[in-house]
């Protein structure tokens, strides 16, 4: 009894900032103002009304319909459906991690840069082949330590988080203190006019809204919390609200801040790369403490990916493979070594990851748009995990005398299914418009045809693979007498 007291310990302003931490990054006001300027603020209140907001409370009523499954996407599929979508659900949370592993030692160098050098040069003058190896050395090391179980990496983890809170912190102090700092000259013009913040919807605009839907995604890591939420029913979505208005006032405060930096009309290329370094030397400049919160920032970054780097080649194949049915997975891959690693799975992965670290190099010309390629690979790949939450909750909404739940976000069940079908539909949109890549084309066409070529093979072969394990394991398992 006391135990289950104990468990609903917490409020609305708990799951509101556990939410905020899971979810938000100041990377994602920088990235989204590089594709649109400060017509993004309109961006951002769009995406939380017809996306974020409907999205956290759809996981809300999983996370409280399923208490026994610890919020995993892959465990609500079995449940609603079948083992087969189980395991496409579960192989897609994995593999959509490949180009998130790709770009972190990219993120490495270019915080080391800013640490040492204190501009961001480096991604200006380097050799996209020259980076790429030093990519590639740096990603293979890290699968070298996280096969040892370096136990560490997990605690620099926990001390980075807290860290880039802080940093995070900082950006919207920033953001508020803007408007007041009155000796400095602001690069937007116009910045009064509302016609600044209206965007222009045409192709170019829906070809950048997939990185809004990467931005506010993952909040299905939340789920688990509800049923630890007092009063449930109107607590939970009080704080997802809450969050909601978080997320908004910082995305919003954080762009106009970059616009008094940049010049919303003439974005620099290397703004996804270098903008949270400039916006810091900026704010240190300001407060006259120099580079100080340049360094402390590049040193939060560094540390925060590194340990990414190692968590996201472990966690992500633990989930795939801990709950492994052997007629999907190859019996092979579940190989461990003496310290419990899936070494196999391991060697999978590092396979993976270095052809997408050396492959792109081979034709896109320019570190900064390999760079800039790969942030925007992430955005259209990534969503597609959140693709198995949307179809988890419109089989849930149609079996709603089926799974009760303390929490309920809609009680109808074709209101519940249509929601779910918008926000899947939005999600695909956004993904495949994401494809088109963001550089001119009439700059340099053949970069611009690779682009979009990588654009659309990725995420097909990412997924094929997925398709062609269940073949293997039935081949293999059977003949080893695996059940």
């Amino acid at each position: 009894m006391s135990d289950a007291k104990n468990a609903k310990t917490f409020r609305w302003w708990n799951i509101a900032l556990l939410g905020f931490t899971t979810v938000w990054g100041l990377n994602n006001v920088i990235n989204n103002f590089a594709n649109q300027g400060l017509a993004v603020v309109t961006s951002w209140i769009l995406i939380m009304i017809l996306y974020f907001v409907p999205y956290t409370l759809m996981v809300g009523q999983l996370g409280s319909a399923f208490q026994e499954a610890g919020g995993g996407v892959s465990s609500w599929i079995r449940t609603l459906s079948n083992n087969k979508l189980a395991y496409f659900a579960a192989w897609t949370y994995w593999v959509v991690h490949v180009p998130y592993l790709a770009q972190k030692p990219q993120i490495i160098m270019v915080s080391l840069s800013w640490l040492f050098k204190g501009n961001g040069s480096f991604i200006k003058e380097s050799s996209p082949f020259i980076v790429q190896g030093l990519s590639l050395i740096i990603f293979l090391a890290f699968v070298w330590l996280a096969s040892k179980g370096a136990a560490t990496l997990n605690n620099i983890g926990s001390i980075a988080g807290v860290a880039m809170f802080t940093m995070s912190m900082l950006f919207i102090i920033l953001g508020v203190s803007a408007p007041f700092i009155t000796h400095v000259q602001i690069a937007t013009p116009n910045m009064t006019d509302i016609h600044t913040y209206i965007p222009k919807f045409d192709l170019q605009y829906f070809t950048t809204i997939s990185m809004l839907v990467f931005a506010v995604g993952g909040s299905e890591k939340i789920s688990p919390y509800v049923n630890k939420t007092k009063n449930a029913s109107k607590e939970f979505p009080l704080g997802m609200i809450i969050l909601a208005v978080m997320v908004a006032v910082s995305a919003v405060l954080g762009s106009f801040a970059i616009g008094m930096i940049v010049n919303s009309n003439h974005i620099p290329a290397d703004l996804m790369a270098n903008g949270a370094y400039q916006a810091f030397q900026f704010l240190g400049q300001s407060f006259h403490v120099g580079n100080l919160f340049v360094w402390a920032f590049a040193i939060t970054n560094t540390l925060a990916s590194a340990a990414a780097l190692a968590i996201s080649i472990d966690a992500p194949l633990r989930m795939l493979l801990g709950d492994a049915d052997s007629r999907y997975i190859p019996k092979s891959l579940l190989k461990k070594n003496k310290r419990g690693i899936a070494i196999n799975g391991y060697k999978m992965t590092a396979i993976l990851v270095s052809i997408l670290i050396v492959v792109p190099a081979l034709g896109i010309n320019g570190m900064n748009d390999l760079y800039n390629w790969l942030l925007n690979l992430n955005s259209i790949v990534m969503p597609m995990r959140y693709l198995w939450v949307f179809l988890a909750f419109m089989l849930l909404s149609m079996n709603l005398d089926k799974y009760k739940s303390d929490y309920m976000f809609v009680k109808n069940k074709y209101i519940g299914f249509g929601l779910g079908l918008w926000t899947f539909f939005l999600t695909a949109f956004a993904c495949i418009m994401g494809m088109v890549p963001k550089m001119n084309m009439a700059q340099d066409p053949s970069s611009w045809w690779f682009q979009l070529a990588l654009n659309i093979i990725t995420p097909i072969a990412l997924i094929a693979l997925g398709l062609i394990l269940p073949a293997i394991a039935k081949r293999t398992n059977e003949v080893e007498d695996i059940k």
